[in-house]
């Protein structure tokens, strides 16, 4: 077989991964014809089908994943050692991605980004917000921002925000309705703001603690979002009581627009950390970013 283009395998992976020549055409940053097109040259140079279309889905065949799983680390491997070779270059340069919720980011990522950035303009970062706990080796992301207590044992972690409390709050004119809960428990009669985790497959339970005592309590009400930013502005109109960050909602209790209820049965929890593969070789670029956003109290 004549030797293809590497770009044409790494086309065949980002469609394998994504199951969507759609979804993978607008990572690439090329059109869906021209996709199609490069994969159909592959899989003809090949001999083999690598891919099983219908009107509603893509998926790979046995050929497809075995070159998914042996060929897609070995290429991901290639890239980080090309990578790596901007170490050699005058100025650090690159592109990191990092996947986080939207709470890290605005408390802890981009206080830090823009302080660093200026001192780099060759060094790239790209953030997607997501509250999901994505793969970031299947969806090729440098490193991911979660809490402490969530990251995997095989990932190497570094601390870049402290411990954090959540508050359970609600508006005066939530209060004026309803009772200020007592315990945890009351909440089931409370309409509450929930948050949904796609990574969990439903809706956040509230996790509280108190004297050794761990309660989670599934909530409910009339909205759900998938971001935090949205819980809070539905909680500031009265929507109904929310669990969040310690510090988006201080500001609005120091102004007496919400009410903090059950501080007592808040602790504080492991805050924030920046997680990548150990196999993972940090580029020079990738270093100094990880640097950038370590904690230091």
């Amino acid at each position: 077989m004549p030797r293809g283009n590497l770009n044409d395998l790494d086309a065949f992976l980002v469609v394998a991964r994504e199951r969507s020549f759609t979804k993978a055409a607008a990572k690439l940053g090329v059109s869906q014809s021209a996709l199609s097109h490069t994969v159909r040259e592959l899989e003809a140079r090949l001999g083999v089908r690598l891919l099983t279309r219908t009107t509603r889905s893509v998926a790979p065949t046995a050929a497809g994943e075995r070159l998914l799983d042996t060929v897609g680390p070995r290429l991901e491997e290639i890239e980080a050692e090309l990578e790596a070779l901007s170490d050699f270059r005058d100025k650090p340069a690159g592109t990191i991605r990092i996947t986080s919720g939207d709470h890290a980011v605005n408390a802890i990522i981009w206080p830090k980004l823009a302080k660093f950035l200026p001192k780099y303009p060759d060094i790239k970062v790209e953030i997607v917000v997501d509250y999901g706990l994505a793969d970031i080796v299947a969806q090729r992301f440098d490193a991911g921002v979660r809490y402490g207590e969530q990251v995997a044992k095989d990932m190497i972690a570094v601390r870049i925000g402290p411990d954090i409390r959540f508050a359970l709050v609600g508006a005066k004119s939530y209060f004026a309705k309803q009772p200020a809960p007592k315990t945890p428990q009351d909440l089931v009669n409370h309409s509450c703001i929930n948050l949904r985790l796609p990574t969990h497959g439903g809706l956040y339970a509230w996790e509280f603690e108190r004297d050794g005592r761990e309660l989670k309590v599934r909530v409910d009400g009339q909205l759900v979002f998938n971001g935090v930013t949205q819980v809070l502005n539905a909680a500031l109109a009265g929507f109904g009581l929310a669990y969040l960050p310690e510090d988006l909602t201080r500001p609005h209790i120091d102004k007496g627009q919400l009410k903090r209820v059950l501080e007592e049965w808040s602790p504080p929890w492991p805050g924030y950390h920046l997680y990548y593969p150990s196999r993972r070789q940090p580029s020079a670029a990738f270093a100094l970013l990880v640097d950038a956003l370590r904690y230091r109290p």
